[in-house]
């Protein structure tokens, strides 16, 4: 179909030409040879020209059909947003074209003033298209802003400061923790829940692992006990980044688009937005922060509980699920024993405490 188009375009123009420059033609012809005057020489003329066109034309015909399919395959898979706001800047640059137009009409030289527009009009259209493109996300920030900011004026100075937008990953409101921290009022600003979340958290609630299925659910009541039962402001966004596959680096990017910080017990993502600049909250380094604190030579009264890793060692754990590892401590497997502290070793993904019996401390 686009080729035929192509074709009849060309066949239009070597007929307007032919029916325009073949009485002149003719007329030089009939100056050489003497043939007599001919009747309709407009209408041979476009006839010729139509036909001289279609057989010169076919290389560029070809070219040009491959072209356009070219175009179309890259126009459909670029998402529709990218293809909006392309059109966009088109639409502005070939305005600006056009206001460019008087003072270039006004150039002496007639062949300049009839390129010189076309040349602009492409090379305006042709900025515009990749200034929509590529500021896309800028773009969509300065008419977003406004939406995430709140009714009240003293919510809207608060708002507007960086950093008062605390974005939940999966993890986090899969835990549960983050509902009894905003109950007690340490959470300030809005928590920012964004649609690709909850739709991670939907496929998950609908797994048909069981563990995972009551994990999602459970993730689920949460959100909705933060929206109901508790006085934190919440909002829902639809921002997607449908170039970006992961969930975590559409966090990332996210938190970055909205100057904000993601809020997370995932050690992975936490190391991530470090990298890259990012505002992390982690619950696990907060857990840790409001742990008593056990220093070495400590005594504590604990029950092994299980083997550890090493050859001989022993592992408990204490009331907040924090995890001793007892040196030589095997032998004493489901009794309670006093132990002495050596090492606390704390990171964001937990704390670990090395301990070795009381009993070979006595001994030695």
């Amino acid at each position: 179909m686009v080729r035929r188009i192509i074709q009849l375009f060309f066949l239009l123009v070597g007929a307007g030409l032919g029916y325009q420059f073949g009485p002149d033609l003719f007329g030089l012809l009939n100056s050489l040879i003497n043939i007599g005057k001919i009747p309709g020489v407009e209408y041979i003329g476009a006839v010729l020209g139509a036909v001289l066109f279609f057989l010169l034309t076919s290389w560029p015909t070809e070219y040009i059909v491959k072209t356009i399919k070219r175009s179309e395959e890259t126009l459909i898979k670029l998402p529709i947003t990218d293809v909006l706001f392309g059109a966009m800047g088109l639409i502005i640059g070939l305005i600006v074209a056009f206001l460019l137009f008087l003072p270039i009409n006004s150039i002496p030289i007639p062949i300049v003033a009839k390129l010189l527009p076309l040349l602009i009009s492409v090379l305006c259209g042709y900025i515009g298209f990749q200034v929509g493109l590529r500021k896309r996300d800028e773009i969509m920030s300065a008419f977003s802003i406004g939406r995430f900011k709140g009714e009240k004026k003293k919510e809207e100075k608060q708002d507007s400061n960086q950093g008062q937008y605390k974005i939940l990953d999966t993890s986090v409101i899969i835990d549960g923790r983050i509902a009894d921290i905003c109950k007690t009022g340490f959470i300030e600003g809005a928590l920012v829940i964004p649609e690709f979340v909850l739709e991670e958290l939907q496929h998950i609630a609908d797994s048909s692992d069981a563990l995972k299925r009551n994990r999602g659910r459970r993730g689920l009541d949460i959100l909705n006990k933060i929206q109901k039962e508790l006085k934190v402001k919440v909002i829902i966004t639809d921002k997607d980044f449908e170039e970006i596959s992961e969930v975590d680096s559409k966090l990332v990017k996210l938190a970055k688009l909205m100057k904000g910080k993601v809020v997370t017990n995932d050690f992975n993502l936490n190391k991530v937005c470090e990298l890259q600049g990012v505002p992390v909250l982690n619950i696990n380094d907060l857990a840790n922060a409001v742990k008593p604190v056990v220093l070495p030579g400590e005594e504590l009264h604990v029950q092994v509980i299980k083997d550890g890793k090493e050859n001989g060692q022993g592992v408990a754990y204490l009331d907040d699920g924090t995890m001793i590892v007892v040196e030589s401590g095997r032998e004493y497997i489901g009794s309670f024993i006093d132990v002495i502290v050596t090492s606390v070793l704390q990171t964001s993904a937990g704390r670990m405490i090395f301990a070795k019996p009381k009993l070979m401390e006595k001994a030695l």
